[in-house]
């Protein structure tokens, strides 16, 4: 039945189902995990590395971690040709909101406008949607520190800790069981995203060559967004007690 309905994003199944969207859904499902954890004092943002070859040449700058503005971050499951349309976009929706009001845009309103064009390409004919998925962490005076989770549909919602691309149902079951919204820091949510990427990575040993941190932490008052560096990957990982989470 679906191969009847399937062949463009603009015609809905006799069951309401748009399959092509839900076809790209399925394609983030493959890629690389990743992951965002709110804490009381800064945002943990987390991601897998899929090596498809020892001899690549590994990249000078994050494959998965994207400064959008000052004080807005985000980190990419899925298609990234697909991602890096959508963040030359997004940047544009930054500087112009900061030319014309002369002060940061709120998160919301940033992502809100990201999904309005994600969601235009699922509704007229001859496009595609986007294959991609992000986590937004942002800070804004209005509603401090904010975790927002889009996808190729054009629907978003912000989230307290989520993970999408490979096994996020299995890494969002873990952080129902793990997560505390009062206590959680930014050093304990970096804890805690290395044990449940530990629990749900293919790979056996964890290395900085297959995954990426940063955070977005506030210092004086000033947003601020760090990605780590290979050593210091390594210093976390070899720091954590991987044993030590619920299931």
């Amino acid at each position: 039945m679906a191969r009847r309905y399937d062949s463009r994003t603009t015609i809905f199944s006799p069951e309401g189902r748009l399959y092509q969207v839900e076809y790209a859904m399925t394609a983030i499902d493959h890629a690389g995990a990743a992951l965002g954890i709110q804490g009381k004092d800064g945002i943990v943002l987390a991601a897998e590395k899929k090596i498809t070859s020892k001899l690549l040449e590994p990249g000078k700058h994050s494959e998965k971690m994207y400064r959008i503005d000052d004080h807005i971050a985000c980190v990419v499951a899925g298609i990234t040709a697909d991602a890096n349309i959508l963040l030359n976009h997004s940047r544009l929706i930054a500087q112009r909101y900061l030319y014309a009001y002369c002060e940061p845009i709120p998160v919301e309103h940033l992502v809100h406008q990201i999904c309005d064009t994600k969601q235009s390409y699922t509704q007229y004919g001859g496009l595609r949607p986007f294959g991609v998925s992000f986590l937004y962490a942002g800070w804004d005076q209005h509603h401090g520190f904010q975790l927002y989770q889009s996808d190729p549909s054009g629907n978003y919602g912000g989230w307290k800790a989520t993970a999408i691309g490979a096994n996020s149902a299995a890494a969002t079951s873990i952080m129902k069981s793990n997560y505390n919204e009062e206590s959680t820091t930014v050093e304990s949510a970096l804890q805690l995203a290395v044990k449940i990427l530990s629990k749900t990575m293919d790979s056996t040993t964890l290395t900085s060559e297959k995954l990426e941190f940063s955070t977005l932490t506030l210092v004086d008052g000033i947003p601020v967004f760090r990605v780590f560096s290979g050593p210091e990957v390594d210093k976390l990982i070899s720091s954590t007690d991987v044993t030590k989470l619920e299931a």
